[in-house]
């Protein structure tokens, strides 16, 4: 029987998993990603996390590939890191083709928002349909296109960057360089930022969520704030790529329902009657699965290569 494994390579941790023909995430591992010693050093770790995960394959099962979420920017065809601010002991290197030189298996790697998306089409909220947009809201926010089951990808490879999307031309100062992008409304320290400025007090966007499900007046007002910056960004895009299924993912979706209601009556407000009433929000149900699957899913398509 042929397993593969799925990774979500992150900032601050790598999540592994080992993947059954089924679908089914049978062992999953967890270390600190600590690239500042180097690309060696991260494959390594890697490389020994496969073979701990090893011991719970079934007699005659092997490991046929590996797929791999990265942070961006990334080059998919060529399997490199780029520039990656958070990570910059293994920016700019070739880490598909090392991992699979390490470990001698088909690897293929590709965008964290990408991956997961591919994880809830083929086995979360997505299931069953055409064409989906997952948007993860975490610390940035992310987001990725799915049209007739394939991943846009844009003629500059950058498709899907809804979190730089500007929803408001005189908001704050994105760390982009820009204003007003969703991400400086709906991301985890945007959340934390926009509380302590109308309340004083700093705490963080899931405290901020907890607050507004108390009834609190601050909490609820950048909740809401929040969630109209979301419906914003969704209306634009389901008017300009006419798709229905909107996936929220990421730490922040947890939120879903103090984000929601405000974000699908400022949907209803920013596009076309006939738009938005074909449009569908739901929130992840895979949660930290969906990169793993995802990633899973990157690999049997690797292996088949």
């Amino acid at each position: 029987m042929s397993h593969v494994i799925g990774i979500d390579l992150g900032g601050s941790k790598i999540a592994l998993g080992l993947i059954s023909p089924r679908d089914e995430i049978i062992a999953r591992r967890r270390i600190e990603t600590r690239a500042d010693a180097g690309l060696a050093s991260v494959i390594g770790r890697i490389a020994s996390e496969i073979e701990a995960v090893s011991a719970a394959l079934p007699p005659g099962g092997r490991i046929d590939a590996v797929g791999i979420g990265a942070p961006g920017p990334v080059d998919h065809i060529s399997g490199d890191l780029l520039t990656l601010v958070n990570l910059p002991g293994i920016s700019n290197t070739p880490f598909r083709r090392v991992l699979s030189e390490r470990l001698a298996l088909p690897v293929a790697l590709d965008h964290d928002a990408k991956v997961a998306a591919l994880g809830e089409f083929h086995y979360g909220a997505g299931r069953g349909r055409k064409s989906m947009i997952y948007i993860v809201l975490g610390t940035g926010v992310g987001a990725a296109i799915i049209y007739e089951g394939a991943l846009l990808y844009g003629e500059g490879n950058s498709a899907g960057e809804a979190g730089h999307m500007t929803v408001d031309p005189d908001g704050a100062r994105c760390h982009c360089g820009s204003r007003g992008c969703l991400e400086t409304f709906v991301s985890g320290p945007a959340l934390s930022r926009r509380y302590a400025e109308a309340s004083g007090a700093a705490i963080s966007g899931g405290e901020v969520a907890g607050r507004a499900r108390a009834g609190e007046p601050a909490a609820l007002r950048v909740m809401r704030g929040a969630g109209r910056a979301l419906g914003i960004a969704i209306a634009s895009l389901a008017m300009t790529v006419n798709i229905e299924l909107f996936v929220i993912g990421g730490g922040v979706a947890q939120a879903a329902d103090m984000l929601l209601p405000a974000a699908l009556a400022s949907v209803k407000q920013y596009s076309f009657r006939a738009v938005s009433a074909r449009v569908r929000v739901r929130a992840s149900t895979l949660g930290e699965a969906a990169p793993l699957l995802g990633a899973a899913y990157l690999a049997r398509a690797a292996s088949q290569q």
